[in-house]
């Protein structure tokens, strides 16, 4: 059976991390033909995250560990993101590997409907979009407007029709990831490897998702600088030029 590797970047969701867990933990894979496993990175989380973290591992059953179903990952210092990922992509076991945030904006539910392109054979990548369906209620004006231009921006450069570049759902067959190195820590990993996606050549899926989005009063992360980092990003990898290993 495929095994579907779940990488979740974990920075300072103190609680919110457990819900998450439980949500990816009950989602019905076996009926797809998958089994799972789940790679967590503490990205040196600051509220107590980090010490919730080490005292699930201490109470996880061995044989768990042993098998490599769960891994835990520790950052010593904060790197963001993109480093986050690049710890976790190095831990996944799987053959098709799922990025999953830790907080609670994405819905795991969506695991089926995100892994059948790749199922079927008809994609090597899938990104699970918020806006196929038209602008989601629970995002701002601000941060829909900043998606939009930013994917636009990137589509330029790729050549891609994608409507969400900055999705959080991502999903590779491991042969594609593991083609890509990740050079961003940042929350613009994400324009990098959609540009060194495209530059692969690879088919890329978009379905649509739903989305639960956050104010930073509950804890969002992502602002104003991090879409200056986007721009920069996509304007460094507008030539096209060969950008993997």
């Amino acid at each position: 059976m495929p095994v579907l590797s779940i990488v979740i970047p974990v920075y300072n969701e103190r609680d919110v991390w457990r819900e998450l867990l439980r949500r990816v933990e009950a989602v019905a894979l076996s009926p797809l033909g998958v089994t799972r496993q789940i790679v967590l990175v503490n990205d040196a989380s600051t509220d107590g995250t980090g010490e919730q973290l080490d005292a699930w591992w201490r109470e996880l059953p061995d044989d768990a560990k042993a098998s490599a179903e769960y891994q835990l990952i520790r950052h010593e210092k904060n790197q963001g993101k993109g480093a986050a990922l690049r710890s976790g992509f190095a831990a996944a076991a799987g053959d098709i590997v799922l990025i999953q945030d830790a907080d609670l904006e994405y819905n795991p539910d969506e695991y089926p409907q995100l892994l059948a392109p790749i199922l079927a054979g008809q994609a090597d990548v899938v990104y699970g979009s918020r806006f196929l369906a038209g602008r989601p209620k629970h995002i701002r004006w601000a941060n829909y407007l900043a998606n939009r231009g930013l994917t636009f921006l990137s589509n330029r450069i790729t050549g891609l029709k994608l409507t969400d570049m900055e999705t959080c759902y991502k999903v590779f067959r491991r042969e594609v990831i593991a083609r890509v190195r990740i050079e961003h820590d940042r929350f613009d990993f994400e324009p990098e490897i959609t540009a060194k996606l495209a530059a692969l050549g690879v088919r890329v899926a978009e379905v649509p998702i739903s989305y639960q989005g956050r104010s930073k009063d509950e804890g969002k992360k992502i602002g104003f600088r991090d879409g200056l980092d986007a721009l920069r990003c996509i304007w460094r990898y507008r030539k096209r030029r060969p950008l993997h290993e």
